[in-house]
């Protein structure tokens, strides 16, 4: 990729990479969608237009799930003489997924430099996604021979067996916010386990979810296993969820959506997993040890400008601390600077003009609620950039707006509470529940709060734990149902059959 930055502060950026950014990738081919549409795909930073993606319809997902269907067909062979995906061993699928992990990384500063561009997130984070993403292949890489079934005692004279097998044709409906990190932990655990792929990235973003079909192309994944349709949710994303052939969907995004993605799904009775909002706490205890507490606290918030399903947004602490952890935050949202994402700020822009008017519309709903400190937006930032400076509210309700409703922008609420009852209280006291943090010294109270939080994750004493694509993530409540990450998702994109041999 190259760049120019002229005397308005527009970024200029010549994208090279080996496909057309316009195409779709089905059945190992780029190719153009069949009506020949396409999307205007816009850099958030300063609001020109990056490229043309294509815009693909039921046509296109149609085309692409029959590709995935003929992948599986063990039988058959490629016309190149190559066993199709359905033949491959448990070896096999993980050698090609360690191949695709080697090529992740070998292309490390052009993916971080795609992700960057086009989702708008400092170019440090979008390195870390690609690292990430890597991790993610090589995890499952390792993983694919290791998913075992059991021998199950029985009665006498039968043997009971369990096997996990594919489920067939797996749809992946996935967000703009981390391209490369849900592609890692859905895609890449749907293909350890033998599944065919059809991917709908969404359309603000997908350039390295195209990056990375042109990756598996290079590693000698079978055409078919993986298959990348871009277009708008509503037609594709659509198409996709309803398609008779597709025998499991991954979804990650809204709420809203992920109500109509499982019922579009329900009609051919298909199991879906939802990574859906959250409004996570970190609860700070008197006893807690702030100097370590702090850079968890601001970052788990504002990282990719807050646009994160699992972000801190509500920060619970205990009455006789309060002032202290509030007062510390705001020095460090002083110090937030907010500017273009390839200038690696500490925050990038929203994704787009409808993301900004949508986190600004919550600002004047702040009515009861104490501004406390601000991030600053950088001379350097473009005005037809999407930036938002990050704000810190001192919270006396934590009913209010604000402390309820996942904002996803760069904003936290820091509230109040007097007892280990009300804390809880508040955590659980929302429709989300996929993330929470405790911090204290006391190990009883450590016990007692993760066995109460309502929450998919509990992280003690720390937030995120670095990634950890070892560790299983999902939500309850409103948050979704189903897990990623770790074995658990090797299990979610499998199916258990169980076998009964009655031998005498």
């Amino acid at each position: 990729m190259r760049y120019t930055i002229d005397e308005n502060k527009t970024v200029s950026m010549e994208i090279l990479l080996p496909f057309n950014t316009a195409h779709c990738f089905i059945d190992g081919l780029w190719q153009p969608s069949i009506r020949g549409n396409v999307i205007q795909l816009r850099n958030p930073s300063d609001g020109t237009v990056l490229c043309e993606i294509a815009a693909g319809d039921e046509k296109d997902i149609n085309a692409a799930v029959n590709a995935a269907t003929t992948a599986l067909d063990r039988a058959g062979k490629e016309g190149s003489g190559g066993a199709r995906w359905g033949s491959y061993t448990a070896l096999e699928r993980g050698r090609v997924l360690s191949r695709m992990g080697q090529l992740v990384t070998q292309n490390i500063e052009l993916l971080a430099e795609l992700e960057a561009t086009d989702v708008g997130k400092p170019l440090t984070q979008a390195r870390a996604d690609v690292v990430a993403l890597a991790r993610y292949l090589e995890f499952y890489a390792g993983a694919a021979d290791k998913v075992h079934g059991e021998t199950l005692p029985y009665l006498d004279g039968y043997t009971v067996y369990t096997l996990r097998e594919a489920h067939g044709v797996t749809g992946h409906i996935i967000p703009w916010n981390y391209p490369m990190q849900i592609i890692g932990r859905s895609v890449g655990a749907a293909l350890t386990m033998g599944n065919a792929c059809v991917l709908k990235p969404a359309e603000d973003a997908c350039l390295t979810a195209l990056m990375f079909a042109e990756i598996a192309r290079q590693a000698g994944l079978p055409a078919g296993a993986l298959n990348v349709v871009p277009g708008t949710g509503e037609v594709a994303g659509s198409a996709l969820a309803s398609h008779v052939g597709v025998h499991h969907l991954s979804f990650t995004g809204s709420v809203e959506v992920g109500e109509k993605i499982q019922s579009q799904a329900a009609g051919n009775v298909v199991p879906v997993t939802l990574e859906l909002g959250g409004k996570s706490p970190q609860i700070v205890f008197e006893d807690a040890v702030l100097d370590e507490a702090l850079p968890f606290l601001v970052n788990a918030g504002i990282q990719n400008a807050g646009q994160t399903c699992s972000a801190s947004s509500r920060i619970l602490v205990q009455r006789s601390i309060y002032d202290d952890v509030l007062n510390a935050m705001a020095e460090k949202y002083r110090a937030l600077r907010v500017g273009p994402a390839i200038a690696d700020y500490d925050l990038g822009p929203l994704i787009s003009g409808m993301q900004k008017q949508r986190v600004e519309s919550y600002f004047a709903q702040d009515k009861q609620l104490q501004l406390i400190a601000s991030g600053v937006i950088v001379d350097e930032a473009h005005t037809g950039g999407n930036y938002v400076a990050p704000r810190l509210y001192a919270c006396n309700d934590e009913h209010h707006l604000l402390a309820q409703q996942e904002i996803f922008g760069p904003v936290q609420v820091v509230i109040p509470f007097q007892t280990e009852e009300q804390a809880i209280a508040i955590a659980n006291g929302t429709e989300f529940g996929l993330v929470a943090s405790v911090w204290t010294a006391n190990g009883a109270r450590q016990m007692r709060m993760a066995k109460r939080l309502r929450a998919g994750q509990v992280f003690i004493n720390n937030y995120g734990a670095g990634g950890g694509v070892e560790l299983p993530f999902g939500g309850v409540g409103k948050s979704g149902h189903g897990r990623e990450k770790g074995f658990e998702a090797l299990y979610g994109f499998s199916t258990l059959k169980t076998v009964a041999a009655r031998h005498g």
